[in-house]
């Protein structure tokens, strides 16, 4: 087989090469396609780069997107009281009216479903995330079936344990992935007395997310009981406090392991 050549045209005549390097591979691959000649398995080859070099543009449009529509994120208003723990929560029609216009604006759709999950009483959230560019991601939360209350005993049927339960992993899943911040009405930019607030670092979250796994413990219950919608709400002045009541846990269950 003779070797595979893409004739060049005189310069009076040439297409001017595309500003981008895939419509650049795009163009090669159409004079390609062209030539008697042309060796199949280059051709493909052609193919497979452009849809690499394509798929990465829409990641990185997808990331650009994505932070941009972060640094416009407002904090949402917790407007509705929960009664067990005698905290307030944001619902999930206020979380959408308060964001879904900018996850709109930068070109951005999801959809919720569920998944299996190997965490025992739990219903795993999924959402994906689509943007105008073409990339997608999928994110999830394993959240516990809320059927009882704080003291264990059951406290609404089945069919609203299992709404309950997705409304708040809708919710949450949501803000997690937009980074949105939540807020009580009397909260001012979360300054309180004059003096900001700051909620834990990166690093404290990691020691506690691996204090909860390792106790077992509820992360639902335990945000409530903090009175936070989410662990990375939680104040940086509230952690030596948690980890002590998790790290008493963790020595507990030992206790009982080794007895």
């Amino acid at each position: 087989m003779t070797d595979t050549h893409i004739a060049v045209q005189d310069d009076s005549t040439m297409t001017p090469v595309p500003a981008s390097e895939s419509a650049a591979i795009f163009s090669l691959i159409e004079r390609a396609a062209r030539d008697p000649n042309m060796d199949i398995d280059k051709m493909q080859r052609l193919l497979d780069m452009k849809i690499q070099m394509d798929a990465a543009s829409a990641q990185r449009a997808f990331f650009e997107s994505m932070a941009a529509a972060q640094a416009e994120m407002p904090q949402v208003v917790r407007d509705a009281d929960n009664d067990q723990t005698q905290s307030k929560f944001a619902r999930y029609e206020t979380i959408s009216a308060a964001i879904q216009p900018i996850i709109t604006k930068y070109g951005f759709s999801l959809t919720f479903s569920e998944g299996e999950t190997t965490k025992p009483n739990c219903i795993r959230i999924l959402c994906d995330v689509m943007h105008e560019a073409g990339h997608a991601k999928q994110y999830h939360a394993d959240v516990p079936f809320d059927n009882v209350g704080m003291k264990g005993n059951p406290n609404k049927t089945n069919t609203h344990a299992y709404g309950s339960t997705k409304s708040y992993g809708k919710r949450y899943l949501k803000c997690d992935i937009f980074d949105v911040a939540l807020k009580n009405e009397d909260d001012d930019g979360n300054v309180a007395g004059g003096q900001v607030i700051e909620a834990v670092s990166e690093k404290q979250l990691e020691i506690l997310r691996r204090l909860i796994e390792e106790t077992d413990s509820d992360i639902k219950k335990f945000c409530d009981l903090g009175g936070i919608a989410a662990l990375p709400e939680m104040p940086a002045n509230k952690f030596e406090s948690a980890v002590r009541l998790l790290e008493q846990k963790k020595a507990k269950m030992q206790q009982r392991g080794s007895a």
